[in-house]
Order: structure tokens, then C-alpha cells, then sequence
């Protein structure tokens, strides 16, 4: 039944008619009465709470209006026509522009829809100007108003924009302009704040109370801890089944149910990227702890689950399930490893390996020689993304081209020419050997100690006894005490000597054969060691490299996935330290948005990048769109102020590299896999120091 004394809106129900129906729209929790799917719009008059909550859908936990301003569509030849959409039958403003205003199909204007993104987003006499009103509620409740992060409107028409979207909004409610891309908030810098007042996506991040890290829904128990120490003690009791919450999850938790930090994290620390290979669920949740408490949740059992679109996580409190105990489905489904090679296997340069060749020396190792002979040689792979049909668009080759600044109607050829060589004045690898298995098998098989504590940890493994991690704790310590054979060295020395002369400073990383594969992620898992400089440190060096394939979470942790210890080997890559002064992490997705097939997602630091995996250090964080170009800051971490202008382009070129490179490294014709890349920079350009899969 309808409520009396609402006040009635003008809003539109069949195509491209406007009148005043006879039915209002009802106040917040009311029903319509009139069919949410017939109606289109309310047009020309003031959008109230009541009457946005009946036109609302929800973006990141926000709720938001579909907006459009009609310049020509003037009442009396003074104001132009302000549209507010319903999202629950539009889901595309030009959707709603073919049927109720130009009077043409969604087909008809669908197919010629690269010219309508155009007339609406690049023309600069534009008739139509689209955007997102949404809700803010948190604290003094306010609007923002936004573009897409295409748009390209100068000053004078995104003042025109503000103030005929504002002037039909509720008076009671601040109105905010939130820049889209790094053009418009150098423009709204330029404005008198009084008259486009703004906020900008990196303020509302950082106090946002919800980020969805890694959607996804699960049962298990609460463990809640206030502190590192507390956490250290209780590790030993913790259960696949368990969902942890502190404020800040450190990495080197074991296999859980569940993440939930309650302070503010990148998407790329290496807990998160754990949680996004075991698919488990995982979210930034401001006042968990407290409210944990106030419910006294710790130590119960609750269904929990993350939704992009939601503005909190969901919590319900349950009885222990009666198939708690019974194996979760990644113990049943073994990963599989491909089996390796241990013999006669020669030290090689990085340049000269194949992708092929990480049964021999290891993932990273054999991905940056891979990357190494894409620079040299280029590759038919790297326009594979933008040749896959994005309905309505055919394909988005146009948009490459443009990307590469080639003519629009380029041949397949000419792209494969001109992002062959994008890349190779845009990226390098730092030079660097690759130590394969046969040397790490050597080693262990010149020890006799060494070899029993093996055959003691392997039995441990089959009982799955207690003393498992105290034997893989002690095969570490025989790993790192054993003085290397001669031969080896001499042979290592002899490769750094030939290969790496003159270098001052040493990384000496891991590559192993048990990580980025499917269903298994070992980020963070193995040692990397940088800043080494002597002969004897990089011995040492490598002996901890190979201790981490034994210690004990990484023992675990291929256990429980059915990898054993017969199987896992460990590569060495001795490489060239580059200075920089900024690096970070890459990944071809936008880990928050995982349907956004246009931008990827970047972190940066002028300081450590380790800090930035291990979740120490919060970044600069980006979203760089690689179909029509631009990018947006979404937070400045701990910094004051956002990055320049000439470190933004850098940015954006590194963004079109590592989407090419995603289509090279795919390991299907679907191109859609995304590259996780760690990267610095330095004068000298752009530097790729890993590269491997990112789980989706």
C-alpha cells in the first residue's frame, strides 16, 4: 500500500516521454508503487534521500544515482535537463540515452558505441554529461559527484556539471566533485574551492571502514588477537578452520579460513596475495576488534563473508558445525608439480632461458628469461588482450593503437611491431645468473648429515608427527653451517665472475619449482637477500636461499597441498642490485574491482619494496585505466603529498607494459590472466625484477 502526503515527481516510464504520474515515490523502506523496472527516471526536479533510495544500486559499499545532464534538452531555453537514472533498469547511462531520449535501440547505438563514448566524454561541446552521485554516510553525511576516469572536461564544463547536478540535489547535503583521473584533480586544484568544492579518492579511502580485499564467503571459527605477541603465542593452536582478525595480519600465518585486518593494508602484501591463491576470503574491517569484543565473538564459530558491494563484511554467529572437523577440499585435490630435473644442468645466464625451462631452474628465474628474450626478440602474445571481443566492441585494437600512438586502423602486424618495441624502450631486466636444481641437489648430497635429517623430516612428514617443526628447524641450521664443496664454488664463482663483472652490489633471490603454481601461492614464503657485496656473502647467501625451501611453514604449507619434500627444489638467481628511487608492485587487475577489465593496479615506494609485500609499509596506491589511457590516485599511504606529474607517466608506461606482457605470459587464449611484476626505477628507466601469475 502506498503512502499518502509524498510529494509526486516527474519521472519517465515509456520511452522518451516525460509527464507527472499519480504515483510518488516512497520514502526509504516504503514500497514503490510504481514498477521500479518500468520506471526510467525522475527528470527536471530535485532528488531527495527518499527518492535516491528507490533509484540507488551500490559501488564499493556506497550507494550511488546514474546522473545525466541534458544540455540541449533545456526547459523555457534557461536550464538544462537533469536526469537521475534507475539502476535497477539501467544498468548504462547509454542505455537509457538510445531509449528514452534519442529514441533508437540499445543495438542501434550499441554498435557505433566508441563514437558515443566520444560524444559524451571527449567532445569538448558535448551535449550530454554523465556521471555517479553517491551517498556518503559515514560521519557528516554528503554527496560526492564523479566521472567516469575517461572524461576529459575542462574547467569551465565540469563548473557547469557541478552546479546543475548540485542545484537538483538535497539542500540539507554537502555536494563534493571527486576527480576521476590525475587531469580533472589538477583542474579542481585550479578552482576556487568555494565554487566546485571537492574530495579526493585518496581522502575518501583512508578513512574508508571496508575494503573487500578478496571476496568470497566461508564458515569457521573467530580468532581474534590485539597483538603480535599474542598471535606468537597462540600460532600453535590455530586451525585450517580458523578466520583470523588483528590489526594488521602478518605474513607469516599458516593456511587459514579467513583474513580481516582492522587497520588499513595494500591488496599486494603478501598475506593478501595468499588470500587471494587459497580463495579464501579477506577484507580491511575498521572497529572489528572492538566490536569482537563488545559481542564476544573470539573463539565462536560464524559465517563470514566479503561482497564488493556491500559496506561491511558480514558476520552471523552459528553452532560449530558438525563436519567441522572433516578435511577442507584443498587437502582432497592434490596440486600438481611438474617433475624436475636435478642432473648435469649447467649454471646459465638469466638472458639465455626459456619459460621452459622452470623445471630446471625454477619460476622467477625462467620468467625473467623469458621476459629477457620478449625484450630481444618480441612476441605474436602481446596483443592477444586487445583482440578478445568486449561486448558491443569487436575487439579493442583501436584503443592499442592509440595507446602506442599508431594510426586507429593499424594492421594486427603493425601492433605486434610497434608493442614489440613499446616494450623494449620501456622495460629492462637487470643481468644476472641462474644457479639451477642440480647445483642445490650436489650440495645436499655432499653431506652425509645433511641427508639424514632429510630421510628424519621425510619420515616426520609421512606420521605427520610433532617433531616436524623442530627437524625441518635443524635441516636449516645444517644448511647454513655446511661448508660448500669446492667444485661448486669455483664453478659459481667462475659464472659470477664471467657474467656479473663489476658489479658492487648483489640480490641473490629464490626460484623454486614449488610456487606460482595452481591452487598454490608461496608468496613470501622463500628467502630473498639483498645489498650483498662480498664473494663469501653470496655463498652464504645462497645456503639461505636453499634453507627456506625447508623451513617449517613452507614445509607445511606444500604438505598440506600434497607437494613433498621429494619434489620441491629450490633455484638461486644471482642478479645485479639496482638503485632506484621508487619501485613497487604491479599486478594486471584491479584486485577490488575484478570485473574491471580496463585498469590495472599499482603500489609505490621511495623506500623498500620489501616493506610494501610484507604489509609494513603502506604505498601510494593507483588504478591505471590500459584501454583509453589515464589513472586516478587512490591513496597516498604514508606520504603527505601525491606523486608529480613525471613519476605519473612513468607509471602509466609501466602499466601498458605489464598489460602486453600479461598477454605474452598467459597460459591461455583467453589473455586474461593478470601478471603480478615487481618493478623499480631508476634514471636508466624502468627495471622488472619478478614476474609471475596473480591469482584471480
Amino acid at each position: 500500500m502506498c503512502l499518502n502526503g509524498w510529494p509526486m515527481w516527474p519521472i519517465v516510464t515509456d520511452r522518451g516521454k516525460d509527464h507527472l504520474t499519480d504515483q510518488p515515490l516512497s520514502p526509504v523502506g516504503s514500497p514503490l508503487c510504481t514498477d521500479s523496472e518500468r520506471l526510467a527516471a525522475l527528470v527536471g526536479e530535485r532528488l531527495s534521500l527518499e527518492a535516491f533510495s528507490q533509484l540507488a544500486g551500490t559501488l564499493a559499499g556506497y550507494p550511488f544515482v546514474k546522473v545525466l545532464v541534458d544540455k540541449e534538452g533545456t526547459r523555457n531555453g534557461k536550464t538544462p535537463v537533469v536526469h537521475f537514472l534507475n539502476h535497477a533498469r539501467y544498468k548504462f547511462h547509454s542505455d537509457y540515452i538510445a531509449e528514452q531520449i534519442l529514441g533508437i535501440s540499445i543495438d542501434d547505438l550499441d554498435r557505433d558505441i566508441d563514437e558515443f563514448n566520444k560524444s559524451v566524454y571527449l567532445n569538448p561541446d558535448r551535449r550530454f554529461f554523465l556521471g555517479l552521485v553517491a551517498f556518503h554516510k559515514k560521519g557528516d553525511r554528503f554527496f560526492t559527484l564523479e566521472t567516469v576516469e575517461i572524461d576529459t572536461m575542462d574547467g569551465e564544463m565540469l563548473r557547469f556539471f557541478y552546479r546543475a547536478v548540485k542545484d537538483h540535489l538535497d539542500v540539507d547535503l554537502a555536494v563534493l566533485f571527486k576527480p576521476a583521473n590525475h587531469h580533472q584533480e589538477t583542474i579542481v586544484n585550479s578552482l576556487p574551492a568555494n565554487e566546485v568544492p571537492h574530495v579526493f579518492s585518496r581522502e575518501l579511502f583512508s578513512i574508508a571502514d571496508f575494503v573487500a580485499l578478496n571476496p568470497g564467503a566461508v564458515r569457521g571459527r573467530l580468532r581474534a588477537f590485539r597483538s603480535y605477541e599474542e598471535y606468537k603465542k597462540a600460532k600453535g593452536t590455530l586451525e585450517w578452520f580458523d578466520i583470523i582478525v588483528m590489526r594488521r595480519v602478518p605474513d607469516d600465518i599458516p593456511r587459514l579460513s579467513g583474513i580481516i585486518n582492522a587497520d588499513h593494508t595494500t591488496p599486494l602484501s603478501h598475506t593478501n596475495v595468499l588470500a587471494s591463491g587459497w580463495q579464501i576470503p579477506n577484507a580491511v574491517q575498521v572497529g572489528i576488534i572492538e566490536k569482537i569484543e563488545r559481542e564476544q565473538l573470539d573463539g565462536k564459530w560464524v559465517n563470514f563473508r566479503v561482497e564488493a558491494d556491500e559496506s561491511q563484511i558480514i558476520l552471523e554467529k552459528i553452532e560449530r558445525p558438525s563436519d567441522a572437523d572433516h578435511r577442507p577440499i584443498w587437502t582432497v585435490h592434490r596440486v600438481k608439480i611438474e617433475e624436475p630435473e636435478t642432473i648435469n644442468t649447467p649454471i646459465a645466464e638469466l638472458a639465455s632461458l626459456r619459460m621452459s625451462d622452470r623445471y630446471r631452474y625454477g619460476t622467477k628465474a625462467a620468467n625473467l628469461g623469458e621476459l629477457k628474450y620478449v625484450l630481444d626478440h618480441g612476441s605474436e602474445r602481446l596483443v592477444g588482450f586487445y583482440k578478445i571481443r568486449r561486448p558491443p566492441r569487436d575487439n579493442l585494437l583501436g584503443y592499442l593503437a592509440q595507446r602506442l600512438d599508431l594510426p586507429k586502423k593499424s594492421d594486427v602486424s603493425s601492433l605486434v611491431r610497434g608493442a614489440s618495441e613499446y616494450l623494449q624502450r620501456t622495460i629492462q631486466v637487470p643481468r644476472g645468473i641462474a644457479i639451477p636444481f642440480s647445483i642445490q641437489q650436489q650440495f645436499l648430497e655432499s653431506s652425509p648429515r645433511i641427508q639424514q635429517s632429510i630421510g628424519k623430516l621425510k619420515m616426520a612428514l609421512e606420521l605427520n608427527a610433532r617433531e616436524i617443526d623442530s627437524l625441518s628447524l635443524n635441516l636449516q641450521s645444517l644448511i647454513r653451517s655446511a661448508r660448500m664443496p669446492d667444485k661448486l664454488r669455483d664453478r659459481i664463482d667462475s659464472h659470477i665472475a664471467d657474467t656479473l663483472a663489476g658489479i658492487s652490489s648483489f640480490v641473490v633471490r629464490s626460484s623454486s619449482n614449488a610456487e606460482d603454481l595452481e591452487n598454490f601461492s608461496a608468496a613470501g614464503i622463500y628467502e630473498s637477500i639483498n645489498h650483498v657485496t662480498t664473494a663469501e656473502n653470496i655463498f652464504e647467501s645462497i645456503k639461505e636461499v636453499w634453507a627456506s625451501l625447508v623451513s617449517p611453514r613452507s614445509v607445511r604449507l606444500r604438505h598440506e597441498v600434497g607437494i613433498s619434500l621429494d619434489e620441491s627444489y629450490m633455484g638461486v638467481i644471482i642478479q645485479e642490485e639496482v638503485k632506484a628511487h621508487m619501485g613497487g608492485v604491479l599486478v594486471t587487475i584491479n584486485p577490488m574491482n575484478r570485473t574491471n577489465f580496463r585498469d590495472v593496479y599499482l603500489n609505490v615506494t621511495p623506500h623498500s619494496v620489501e616493506k610494501v609485500v610484507q604489509g609494513v609499509e603502506l604505498p601510494y596506491q593507483y588504478l591505471f585505466n590500459t584501454v583509453e589511457g589515464g589513472g586516478r590516485t587512490l591513496s597516498i599511504g604514508g606520504s603527505r603529498e601525491d606523486l608529480g606529474a613525471s613519476e605519473k607517466k612513468v607509471l602509466q608506461e609501466l602499466a601498458m607494459a605489464g598489460r602486453l606482457l600479461q598477454s605474452h605470459f598467459s597460459p591461455d587464449y583467453t589473455f586474461s590472466a593478470p601478471l603480478d611484476i615487481e618493478w623499480i626505477v631508476n634514471e636508466e628507466g624502468i627495471f622488472v625484477l619478478q614476474l609471475r601469475p596473480y591469482s584471480k
